[in-house]
């Protein structure tokens, strides 16, 4: 069974590229690079001893991806997860989030929808539910308007990809996932951004290391207990197992509609600040940070409802956030070293 992983060398995708060989799938990755590196790729094979097919393309090249799906005709899913995702970075340059993560979803459906049957697994996010009513946030949730551009691309995402699978022979699964960090226990593989990085625990990490002198707190008087921002941060390795389960539920055509939603997470909110102290627990050392402005862009509050993720998935995240921080550090080290 062969799977075609967009994005597969970056943090989400390697680890899932993982899991798929895991369990059997012939993979192929499309990267372009951008923000991953094809070093990545010895890092898979040193966990699983297989190594995927990998094809460097831009998705944004229409010809290139009309090409890729003649020559892998036999690819019977896709996970898609080459997209641009830093939310300051999209307010600050719009037009580079709707081309590469617009554009490219809607080359790659249009030779879905060619085929007899496609599965089709959507990397979506909790940005869609904008600064949610209530918390823990349901898939039931409205879709409120976006507070970033990068949210905006992955609700037009989501309604596209909606409304292609209502006359097309495509099912697919939209995940949305809170905040993914860690990284393999293994410390192959793991979140590598290139520059200054825009997720909070790389940067945690980077200044853990002593390679950032010091860690920004974007805000410290918002509405929570602390201050700081809440999110629901969830080990990589227990995302990357959803997306199989995802996949397999549609290839044994399980799936109860069309499209299907789940909410990615652990189901525990947790503030900037107690990510902080966690990892000074779990690393020993004492993390410099300082209080700046808020950031445009950013919710309040979000960490999501599991139930259905849980019952209908039959998924459950497994790793704490001590854990997930644990081997986020283990793989700074490794690297650094």
């Amino acid at each position: 069974m062969k799977v075609l992983v967009t994005g597969g060398l970056g943090f989400i995708g390697s680890h899932t590229v993982v899991e798929l060989q895991n369990e059997g799938f012939e993979v192929v990755i499309i990267d372009n690079l951008s923000n991953s590196s094809e070093n990545v790729l010895d890092g898979i094979v040193a966990i699983t001893g297989k190594k995927p097919i990998f094809e460097k393309m831009d998705l944004r090249d229409k010809p290139a991806v009309e090409d890729f799906f003649k020559r892998h005709a036999d690819v019977s899913g896709v996970i898609h997860f080459a997209a641009s995702k830093a939310v300051g970075e999209s307010v600050e340059n719009p037009l580079l989030y709707y081309e590469n993560n617009i554009n490219t979803l809607v080359y790659i459906l249009q030779q879905l929808q060619q085929k007899p049957e496609a599965h089709f697994i959507f990397s979506s996010s909790c940005t869609v539910y904008g600064e949610a009513d209530k918390m823990p946030i349901t898939e039931d949730a409205s879709v409120k308007p976006a507070v970033s551009p990068y949210g905006n691309t992955k609700q037009i995402g989501e309604e596209i990809i909606n409304e292609v699978c209502k006359v097309s022979n495509i099912n697919s699964i939209l995940l949305r996932y809170f905040n993914p960090i860690g990284a393999h226990p293994t410390a192959h593989i793991g979140e590598l951004p290139i520059g200054v990085p825009q997720n909070l625990i790389p940067f945690i990490t980077q200044t853990g290391i002593g390679l950032r002198e010091q860690l920004s707190v974007y805000g410290d008087d918002y509405p929570t207990p602390d201050g700081t921002c809440i999110r629901d941060y969830i080990h990589v390795v227990d995302l990357a197992k959803a997306h199989v389960v995802a996949l397999q539920r549609l290839l044994a055509k399980k799936n109860l509609e069309k499209v299907e939603v789940f909410n990615l997470g652990t189901g525990t909110g947790s503030s900037v600040l107690e990510v902080i102290n966690t990892f000074e627990k779990v690393s020993g050392k004492k993390l410099p940070y300082k209080i700046v402005g808020r950031r445009e862009g950013d919710i309040i509050s979000a960490y999501a409802s599991t139930d259905k993720a849980n019952e209908v998935l039959g998924w459950k995240a497994q790793s704490t956030l001590e854990e997930a921080l644990t081997y986020a550090w283990k793989w700074e080290q490794k690297i650094r070293s």
